[in-house]
């Protein structure tokens, strides 16, 4: 979690603007890729996944940015909290990633801290709208939010959606 570890900001090539840990174990977790005799961006080991998880609508009730004064009360959904920890402390990365704006950061923050949501890093100023499609070199797994996603979830003790790795060779 950000609390009581060291913080930087940084703006990201959409110019959203997050926090993110500096915890070493995140960095050591990364391994070497080499291509073509060339060395690429590093890459998690195939059984740790990359978490990047919305907010609103998604762990707890959807509140549009024009009514921040709901934000520090929102519920969060049943599980959410559960879930999220258990890939955590699995060693995952978690990531939350929202369209709430810089100016939410603080009211953000303080809500997973009482929520006890453990977390590495908080991305603000994701686009609205929906409609994502997300072009990358990497894999990307797609979970989309269901009413009872977390409690679901949770009950199984495994991720919806994943197939079993595969010998795959970009994971290699």
């Amino acid at each position: 979690m950000l609390r009581g570890r060291e913080r930087k900001h940084i703006t990201c090539c959409s110019g959203a603007l997050f926090k993110y840990n500096t915890m070493s174990d995140t960095k050591s977790k990364l391994v070497n890729k080499v291509v073509d005799g060339k060395k690429v961006s590093p890459i998690l080991p195939a059984h740790l996944k990359n978490y990047l998880v919305d907010i609103d609508g998604t762990i707890c009730e959807d509140i549009p940015n024009e009514e921040p004064e709901r934000m520090p009360n929102a519920a969060a959904f049943p599980g959410a909290v559960d879930t999220l920890n258990k890939w955590y402390d699995e060693g995952h990365i978690i990531t939350f990633f929202t369209s709430r704006t810089e100016a939410h950061r603080k009211v953000t923050e303080e809500w997973l801290k009482k929520h006890g949501f453990k977390y590495h890093a908080l991305l603000v100023g994701k686009p609205r709208g929906g409609n994502y499609h997300w072009i990358d070199n990497a894999p990307i797994q797609v979970l989309n939010m269901k009413e009872d996603f977390w409690k679901f979830n949770y009950a199984r003790n495994k991720v919806i959606g994943f197939k079993p790795e595969s010998a795959d060779s970009t994971r290699e």
